[in-house]
């Protein structure tokens, strides 16, 4: 048989004998701790608008929450553009090679060396030393037995990392789809105060000409003129500020686009999004599966129970075999004669003596960091309901704070003109005008503001049950564990 064909054969043999050889682990298999988790979100029993536990509104796919085309485009934009999500898919990357490096370790590990010398001695030193030359060619196989299971369990480790790091990369996904429609719905609503900031200033400022009409006439007195000027100029702040509002919100979501600061092209206008009549949210015991950031402290206190495993295994003893085959000869030509076959194996067990202590420290302390890692986990999960239940009563209680502020602006709009017809016909005087006009004004600025709120609430529903992530989504995170 060949030598390196020999070789092959001792490394089938070593490999093929981990079954028989390998111990067992010294600690349990992870298993999900025991939970409390909630029948029922803690505000369903309270709400007054349509929810229910129904197929939850989370299973929707973005695109089917926010209708508005250009919302889509900016999102489907940051999603490939934020930088944010990019260091988190360049971690996923990391933990994929680090668990391919990892796994490794449970398998042989052969390498090949070659040498080729040529020299001679001081013949002061060995009288008629001559020339000397040598070669040699050697595989080498080494290979250490999981005893005790350490090198799966960090490679089990390592995978419940990548598990993480690819939760995580969900996770900025998803913060980064709320943001998005955070802040456009935001700068529609800041469009929407501009429009009626601007429409304010023109009635105001038609309402000054008359008035200062009317005062050169002698016909009104010189402080309607003064209380109209300064209702102007309110209306004329308001207008710079929203300008300066809506800039500034157009560069915080050109960053979220991963885009230099910038104009953001609009779609739909505020009022003509969608508020959905019906929101189903699912029951809580979906969180641990739908929400990402659940999903990755789950599979962080998975590694940190991993490396107990590896932490115990430490403190015993560890048995490793190296194997070398090859040729040496002082003639190349020579190399594959029998005569310059050249062999070994042997067993090397290592086992902790008067370390054991400091071992066993080091377990107890990575004990420690799974309990840590165990009460961020329950606390993650804590927080997310908590933040469903939030979002199902701000849900509830804005859509009635818009209803509400309609309402307000519709009977403060039909005041403000009859103040304008009573005050034309000399039966009252310009102050019922003046607090009509403020009145009216208020309005609707509150209901542009409240209508946003309301659907700010649909999007922190919507993140607080973890979104929906299709086909569309998941190709972002296409890296595939070993």
């Amino acid at each position: 048989m060949p030598r390196f064909g020999r070789l092959t054969v001792y490394a089938a043999l070593i490999s093929g004998s981990v079954s028989l050889i390998s111990g067992c682990a010294l600690t349990p298999d992870y298993e999900r701790p025991p939970l409390a988790v909630p029948s029922s979100y803690a505000a369903d029993t309270q709400l007054t608008s349509s929810t229910g536990q129904g197929e939850s509104i989370a299973n929707l796919p973005w695109w089917q929450v926010f209708e508005d085309a250009q919302l889509q485009a900016l999102i489907r934009s940051a999603l490939a553009e934020n930088k944010d999500l990019g260091v988190a898919l360049s971690r996923i990357a990391q933990a994929n090679a680090q668990l391919t490096s990892t796994r490794a370790n449970q398998f042989p590990f052969f390498d090949v060396s070659g040498s080729a010398g040529r020299g001679r001695q001081s013949q002061l030193l060995i009288p008629g030393a001559g020339i000397e030359e040598n070669f040699s060619i050697m595989g080498n196989l080494s290979f250490e037995l999981d005893l005790w299971r350490k090198l799966s369990r960090a490679t089990e480790s390592a995978r419940a990392e990548l598990l993480a790091n690819e939760a995580a990369h969900r996770h900025v996904s998803l913060t980064i789809v709320a943001n998005v429609a955070r802040t456009y719905l935001l700068l529609l609503d800041l469009d929407q105060r501009l429009v009626i900031a601007r429409r304010t200033v023109d009635s105001r400022q038609g309402s000054l000409a008359i008035i200062q009409a009317r005062f050169d006439k002698g016909t009104v007195p010189e402080l309607d003129v003064n209380q109209a000027q300064v209702e102007l100029a309110v209306a004329e702040v308001a207008v710079a500020t929203f300008q300066r509002q809506i800039a500034q919100t157009e560069h915080s979501l050109s960053i979220l686009l991963g885009r230099n600061p910038g104009a953001i092209k609009r779609g739909l206008s505020l009022m003509e999004q969608q508020l959905l009549p019906e929101i189903p949210t699912g029951l809580p015991s979906e969180l641990l599966q739908r929400r990402p950031d659940v999903v990755a402290a789950e599979q962080q206190l998975h590694a940190e129970t991993a490396l107990i495993g590896v932490a115990e295994a430490l403190r015993y003893p560890s048995l490793s075999l190296t194997g070398s085959y090859g040729g040496v000869s002082d003639d190349l030509s020579d190399l594959n004669d029998s005569d310059a076959e050249s062999w070994g194996v042997a067993g090397n067990i290592f086992a902790p003596i008067l370390n054991w202590g400091q071992l066993k420290a080091q377990s107890e302390a990575q004990r420690a960091r799974t309990e840590q890692a165990l009460q961020n986990y329950e606390a993650t999960l804590q927080q997310a309901f908590r933040e469903v239940a939030d979002a199902l009563v701000a849900v509830d209680t804005y859509r009635q704070e818009y209803e509400a502020y309609h309402r307000q602006a519709v009977a403060a709009g039909n005041a403000e003109r009859l103040s304008r017809a009573r005050y034309d016909a000399g039966v009252v005087d310009y102050l019922e005008v003046l607090e009509s006009s403020r009145s009216m004004f208020n309005a609707e600025l509150n209901e542009s503001a409240s209508f946003q709120a309301a659907m700010n609430a649909l999007v922190e529903l919507y993140q607080s049950l973890g979104g929906g992530w299709t086909a569309e989504e998941s190709a972002a995170t296409s890296v595939k564990a070993p």
